[in-house]
C-alpha cells in the first residue's frame, strides 16, 4: 500500500511541504535582494583601469621618442599573429572584413581591435563544430529517432546558422544595449556640458567633469566621455578625439554632438548655446519615442487579452451561472 501524505492536501500535493519550499524560497530570495543593496559596487571602477591604460599609451606614444617604446604600444600577441597569418593564407581574411567587425566590436565596447581576427575565426570553426555536432547528434547516433526528414534537416541547418551568424549577433544584441543606454543618458550629458562651459572649463575638462558626475548612473556614457576627456588632452589633433568617440558609439545623436564641437573647434562658434539646442532635440526625441511606445500600447495588449484575460473573464462570469443550471438540471433527472 503506497504511504500517503500525513498532512492536507491540494490537487494531490502536500500543502505543507510546498509551504516550506515556497517559504525558503522567498528566504534565500530576500538574502540575496539584501546582499545586492549592502554590496553595490561602481560600474566605473572596472573600467578605470583601461581608461588608465589608454592615457599611458598615449602619454607614452607622445613623450617617448624611440622607436622601441613606439613598436611596444602597437604590440600583439603571438596567438592573434598566428590566427591572422592561418586565415590569410585560407584567402578567408580580407581588410574590409577586418574593419567592419572592428567598428562592431567597437560599438559593443570591445576597444582591442585584435578581437576582429577571433571573431572572423569564431565564424569560420563555429559552424563545422556545431554542424558536425548535429551530424553526430540527428543522424549518426539518432538521438531523436521520432524526427523526419524535414525536421533532421532543419535542425542542422539551423545549427549550421547559429555556427556562422552567432557571434554577429551576440554583437549586435550587445551594440543595441549599449546605444540604447547611452542614448538614456545622452541629455543629461548635454545639460551637464552646457552648464561646465558656462562656468569656464575647458572641452577636455568639461568632459571629463561630466564622465565623473554621470559614471555612476550611465557607466557606458561616462566611459566614452572619459576616454574621449584622455584622447582630447593627448591627441595633437582634437578633431581625431571627436571622430574616436563617433567611431565608437554607433548613434546619430552622438554624431550631432561630435559635428558641434568639431565646428566649435575650428570656428569658435559658442559651445553652450549649441549644446543648449541640442539637448532641447534630444529630450523631445526622448518623449515622441515615449509617446510613440504608449501609442503602440492597445495593439500590443490585443492578442494577451484575448487569449489570456477574456477566457478567465468568461470562467469568473459564467462560472456560477453554468453550475447552477448543472444542478438545476441534475435535481430534476428522475432516479
Amino acid at each position: 500500500m503506497l504511504n500517503q501524505p500525513s498532512g492536507p492536501t491540494l490537487l494531490g500535493f502536500d500543502v505543507i511541504l510546498v509551504g516550506t519550499i515556497l517559504a525558503g524560497v522567498a528566504a534565500l530570495a530576500v538574502v540575496l535582494a539584501i546582499y545586492a543593496a549592502v554590496t553595490v559596487k561602481d560600474p566605473m571602477a572596472k573600467r578605470v583601469k583601461a581608461l588608465n591604460a589608454r592615457r599611458d599609451e598615449l602619454k607614452a606614444g607622445i613623450v617617448t621618442s624611440s622607436g622601441k617604446k613606439r613598436a611596444s604600444l602597437v604590440r600583439k600577441t603571438d596567438q592573434t599573429e598566428k590566427m591572422k597569418d592561418r586565415l590569410q593564407g585560407m584567402k578567408v581574411l580580407q581588410e574590409s572584413q577586418v574593419a567592419i567587425i572592428q567598428q562592431k566590436l567597437a560599438h559593443a565596447g570591445y576597444r582591442n581591435k585584435e578581437l576582429a581576427v577571433v571573431v572572423i575565426a569564431l565564424r569560420l570553426v563555429a559552424p563545422i563544430i556545431l554542424g558536425g555536432l548535429g551530424f553526430l547528434l540527428i543522424y549518426v547516433i539518432d538521438y531523436f529517432p521520432e524526427w523526419g526528414s524535414m525536421k533532421r534537416l532543419g535542425a542542422f541547418s539551423a545549427m549550421l546558422f547559429a555556427g556562422y551568424k552567432g557571434p554577429e549577433i551576440y554583437l549586435s544584441n550587445k551594440s543595441k544595449k549599449r546605444t540604447d543606454l547611452i542614448r538614456k543618458g545622452l541629455p543629461d550629458a548635454l545639460d551637464l556640458l552646457v552648464i561646465c562651459a558656462e562656468a569656464g572649463l575647458t572641452v577636455d575638462a568639461a568632459f571629463n567633469r561630466v564622465a565623473k558626475e554621470l559614471g555612476r548612473a550611465y557607466p557606458e556614457l561616462g566611459d566614452e566621455f572619459a576616454l574621449t576627456a584622455i584622447e582630447l588632452s593627448f591627441l595633437t589633433d582634437r578633431k581625431m578625439a571627436f571622430d574616436n568617440l563617433a567611431y565608437r558609439v554607433d548613434l546619430e545623436s552622438v554624431r550631432g554632438v561630435v559635428t558641434t564641437m568639431v565646428q566649435t573647434e575650428r570656428y569658435g562658434t559658442p559651445l553652450a548655446s549649441a549644446l543648449r539646442v541640442l539637448s532641447a532635440e534630444f529630450r523631445n526625441e526622448r518623449m515622441m519615442r515615449a509617446e510613440e511606445k504608449a501609442a503602440r500600447l492597445p495593439a500590443i495588449m490585443t492578442i494577451p487579452l484575448i487569449l489570456f484575460i477574456l477566457p478567465v473573464l468568461f470562467v469568473v462570469i459564467l462560472g456560477p451561472a453554468a453550475c447552477s443550471i448543472s444542478d438545476a438540471f441534475a435535481d430534476g433527472t428522475p432516479s
